[in-house]
């Protein structure tokens, strides 16, 4: 870890979430946004995100709360100048007509949108949270294979997305087919430093095709804010050059 941390350095974290990642009185996310960027401040990082989840999330954001949101953003934004702050959303990729549960016409309360998996009732929750997570045929696995991967092309293909994040946790996927369409859209994959996936085999995979990375911190704590060792060696173990990985630098 030391090692890593003595040779590379973040520049930026585009993923991470608050207490407006919340269910009911339940908080998802446990910082507030002045708390994530000051964490971002205090890691020498240049530039952070709040994307908290899409809306159809069991955690999504109530998007009548954004003016609110902004207006902490700015509050942030003024107390540490040294850190840009931008609103995005982790938009769910779910089963619409643009593939994402953020409705083309809210796309504009946001700076950016990524977009991942998570487990929701657009997506058949329950068959991809069994073939994902317990024994069952390979013909079911084969299928909801193929109906994931059609969700996350229909996604990229219709949407502006910065990033996609944590391919292949919680559902199969064909990471080629991900990794042509990152490839044609000009998607940044994420190399995820809170999940499982994408492990090392998934990163060589969608390194064949001419996509660059980002990692992020996935942060539900502030604390874990720009966390990137983890995934930097998860890059170095896949091979992945470090120039296509747009924000780790050199010291």
């Amino acid at each position: 870890m030391e090692d890593i941390k003595k040779k590379y350095r973040l520049t930026k974290d585009l993923h991470t979430h608050t207490i407006y990642s919340r269910i009911g009185p339940y908080f998802h996310g446990k910082g507030r946004i002045i708390d994530n960027v000051r964490a971002a401040h205090e890691n020498g990082l240049s530039e952070v995100a709040i994307t908290d989840h899409g809306p159809s999330d069991l955690y999504g954001i109530d998007q009548n709360k954004i003016p609110k949101i902004r207006a902490e953003i700015a509050e942030a934004q003024a107390k540490y100048p040294d850190v840009k702050v931008l609103l995005g959303v982790e938009a769910d990729i779910v089963d619409t007509p643009n593939g994402i549960d953020v409705a083309p016409e809210d796309v504009a309360l946001y700076d950016f949108v990524n977009a991942g998996y998570h487990y929701v009732p657009k997506c058949r929750m329950i068959a991809n949270f069994i073939t994902f997570r317990l024994p069952c045929p390979k013909m079911l696995k084969a299928k909801m294979n193929q109906y994931n991967t059609e969700l996350v092309l229909r996604a990229l293909h219709n949407n502006d997305i910065r990033v996609l994040t944590h391919p292949g946790d919680k559902a199969y996927v064909n990471m080629d087919a991900i990794g042509k369409a990152c490839e044609e859209t000009g998607t940044l994959v994420e190399i995820n430093a809170r999940h499982k996936r994408p492990n090392v085999d998934d990163l060589r995979c969608l390194a064949q095709y001419a996509v660059d990375f980002i990692i992020g911190s996935d942060a539900h704590t502030p604390s874990k804010v720009g966390r990137y060792v983890k995934s930097t060696e998860l890059a170095l173990a896949a091979g992945i050059e470090l120039w296509r990985i747009i924000n780790l630098v050199e010291r």
